[in-house]
């Protein structure tokens, strides 16, 4: 199959794509950035000497505009009295100067006092000019300066429009305007008249009906307009001087823009030329034909170097292609060495059986590399001796003896010590130049087997040596090719072993572990054989005492109870006090024995979950314990309620849940205190109850282990405390149903049990 050759940067351009020169490139862009920058430069210049003559003629407008209405014999010898002959040497003495095309002057009721003007319409019959024919602007920017007395000056620009009128320049031809050096433009400078601010300045006499007029005009504001004065400037003369520098810059820059072109032109042609030659020697050199003639250095600059440099580089690639071409066969056997390499790596990465391994790496070894005899040499684990663990290429009587060697490893400057020891590998040129280095049986065996050359490398994995590998050629001498080789390959067989080793390890560990799970399997199951039993035993204990218990405790509290009531006789005081705690001390005792046995079938009951009512159930608990609370003297309530939904669990179990808060509250509730019970429901659907009393409260430090079971929590009133189980007994029942229980409580203003049930179904319940 062929192959097309990539295509050489430095052959001819394809047909079809065209071809443009670095000189051309380079001219163009360096023609470009001149072109560019001198064209700003001399925009920036034009653009200041425009700027610089409009400011001259708004600074001319100004002084004309303020020297004028600042004159006292302006407006008073000539606005004020409306003296038209003042007021005409006045704007002819404007219009003598050349910048001033016309000059309007506006009393303060908007009537033109006096106006003139040098431009004209032209007249189509030929008559004489007129003053109606004289071209003035829109009257309408006098007026409105008259309505709003201000002390500045108003420009305004204004054009000659098609029908010989002057007119303002609409939005985009204002921003345009500036641009046309060509067009002449007006700028039309107007401000107003305005009384000094000084009310006792002197008049001069005037006539009755003039002073009535100055009078009525003069507002008993502070500042009062008399009239308006505009003045017309031309920008024909700055626009003339304007073009005449627009043509001086565009001829200079024309001139350097041309010598800038040539300048780059010849500066190109010293660069490209001899860069020429270069791309014709280096085709000739891409295209393999003969070695290119050394080209002449044609200046002593950068591309004079680069022309020695590519001189040097032709020399050095033709004596790299003479030396590729004379290593070509050292290439293909390197290649065929390391496809020997990449075949030993994949039959070590095969298996990880020990003997397995070592034998496929020899095979492949002596096979594809040309090795007559090789021998891998481990290390014991335990002792300083190594072993021959694969021999080939041997007799089986050599191989038999190999296998029965011992060879001790002692740093005694031995092979063995260099290889097993220091890691170094080895080259042996002669075994008789080193014999005395080698251990006997070893040197023996090696004049046995007929070995006079031989190369060998330590097998280390994870900084640990764990043998070494060596091999011969049957009477050729070994190279450090030969070395290199082994090198290469050691490496891998040395990590296989290490990981043969390891798996072998694994594998008696795995069946060490599993013999050790299953002996403690067995002893798993006889222990929890015994603790069921142990709970068997305890339960049946805890049931039978407190069957045991019961019997004389009934009798006692049946003789207690009739020696309170008289049965026997008369009582003095003493006697009944003692009944009474006798009475109380067995009625303690019937609710120990009673939570015992229900904490000794705590995880046993089953529960018959059904949709009940928890406030009826609330309420037949409440009622049960109402003897009890009245004879604490507490007062026992049940909050009402409208609309509380079913809820789902044992009826039995739900009531012993509110005799155990409820009993709990009313023996930690000094008489004289409350105990009530609420009911709300939670957004996420549950049925929320609350127990709360009005007794001695808990410690904040021993909540978090009131439920726990035989918690001892310090109380004020230690009379009250039991075993310790009911609150044990009631979280359990409540987790039972699949709810929650809390608590709160502050010391000395009572305690609140909140616990929660899920909703039966979405029927309510009616009180």
């Amino acid at each position: 199959m062929s192959h097309t050759p990539p295509e050489s940067p430095l052959s001819p351009a394809p047909a079809g794509r065209r071809f443009i020169s670095l000189r051309t490139k380079f001219v163009a862009f360096f023609s470009l950035i001149l072109v560019v920058t001198i064209s700003a430069l001399s925009w920036y210049f034009v653009e200041t000497r425009r700027q610089a003559m409009n400011d001259n003629l708004k600074e001319l407008g100004a002084i004309l505009l303020t020297n004028t209405v600042h004159n006292a014999h302006f407006w008073l010898g000539g606005l004020v009295p409306e003296n038209h002959e003042v007021l005409r040497e006045f704007a002819n003495s404007l219009m003598a100067i050349d910048h001033v095309v016309y000059v309007i002057i506006t009393a303060s009721d908007g009537r033109i006092l006096e106006q003139q003007s040098k431009w004209r319409r032209p007249s189509s019959n030929g008559s004489t000019d007129t003053p109606e024919q004289r071209i003035y602007p829109d009257e309408q920017i006098a007026k409105a300066l008259l309505g709003t007395p201000v002390e500045s000056f108003q420009m305004t620009p204004l054009v000659i429009s098609s029908d010989h009128t002057l007119v303002r320049p609409g939005p985009a031809s204002e921003l345009l305007l500036p641009f046309f050096v060509w067009h002449e433009a007006i700028l039309d400078f107007a401000i107003p008249v305005l009384r000094p601010r000084e009310a006792s300045s002197p008049l001069p006499h005037f006539s009755i009906e003039q002073e009535e007029r100055v009078s009525a005009s003069s507002a008993p504001k502070a500042l009062s307009t008399l009239g308006a004065l505009q003045i017309g400037i031309t920008d024909a003369e700055a626009k003339r001087t304007l073009l005449v520098i627009i043509r001086n810059v565009l001829i200079l820059a024309v001139l350097l823009i041309g010598a800038g072109i040539f300048g780059a032109h010849v500066l190109t042609m010293r660069i490209t030329t001899p860069l020429r030659s270069l791309a014709g020697a280096a085709r000739q050199l891409a295209e393999g034909t003969e070695s290119p003639v050394p080209l002449a250095a044609p200046t002593t600059d950068e591309v004079g170097q680069l022309t020695i440099l590519f001189n040097e580089m032709t020399r050095s690639l033709h004596e790299r292609n003479e030396a590729i071409t004379a290593n070509l066969e050292t290439i293909k056997r390197q290649v065929s060495q390391l496809t020997t390499l990449h075949q030993s790596s994949a039959a070590i990465a095969s298996t990880l059986n020990m003997n397995q391994l070592l034998n496929s790496v020899l095979q492949l070894l002596v096979e594809n590399l040309g090795f007559s005899r090789m021998v891998l040499i481990l290390r014991h684990t335990e002792g300083g001796v190594a072993y021959v663990a694969q021999i080939t290429g041997v007799s089986p009587v050599i191989a038999q003896a190999a296998r029965n060697l011992q060879i001790p490893i002692k740093d005694d400057g031995s092979i063995t010590a260099d290889l097993l020891i220091h890691g170094k590998p080895l080259l042996i040129p002669d075994v008789e130049t080193v014999a005395e280095r080698l251990h006997p049986p070893v040197l023996d065996l090696l004049r046995r087997s007929g070995v006079q050359s031989f190369v060998c490398v330590p097998l280390q994995s994870h900084n640990r040596i764990l043998g070494y590998l060596a091999g011969d050629r049957d009477g050729q001498p070994c190279t450090h090719e030969d070395l290199h080789v082994f090198l290469t390959i050691a490496s891998h067989v040395a990590a296989a072993i290490d990981n043969a080793r390891a798996y072998s390890s694994l594998a008696e560990l795995t069946q060490h572990l599993e013999r050790r799970i299953e002996e403690r399997t067995k002893e798993l199951s006889l222990a929890n054989q015994q603790l069921q039993e142990q709970d068997r035993q305890r339960t049946t204990f805890l049931s039978v005492v407190s069957h045991e218990l019961r019997t004389p405790m009934t009798a006692i509290r049946s003789f207690a109870e009739n020696m309170l009531d008289g049965v026997t006789g008369s009582l003095n005081e003493q006697q009944s006090t003692y009944l009474t705690r006798i009475e109380r001390n067995v009625a303690r005792l019937a609710r120990i024995i009673k939570q015992l046995l229900d904490w000794s079938s705590l995880e046993k009951a089953p529960l018959h979950i059904e949709a009940v009512n928890i406030r009826e159930i609330a309420t037949l608990a409440v009622g049960s314990l109402q003897t009890v609370a009245a004879e604490r003297q507490v007062s026992l309530q049940i909050e009402p309620i409208e609309d509380l939904p079913m809820v789902q669990g044992d009826r039995d179990k739900l009531e012993q849940i509110f005799v155990n808060l409820i009993g709990n509250a009313i023996r930690f509730t000094p008489p004289g205190g409350c105990v009530a019970v609420s009911f709300s429901t939670t957004p996420d659907g549950l049925v929320q109850i609350c127990v709360a009393d009005t007794g001695c409260g808990i410690d904040p430090e021993h909540l978090a282990k009131i439920f726990n079971e035989f918690s001892k929590v310090p109380s004020s009133m230690p009379a009250s405390q039991g075993t310790q189980l009911g609150l044990f007994i009631t979280r359990n029942l409540v987790r039972r149903h699949k709810g929650k229980i809390w608590v709160e409580s502050t010391v000395g203003a009572g305690t609140r049990f909140y616990f929660t049930l899920p909703v039966a179904s979405a029927h309510k319940s009616e009180d």
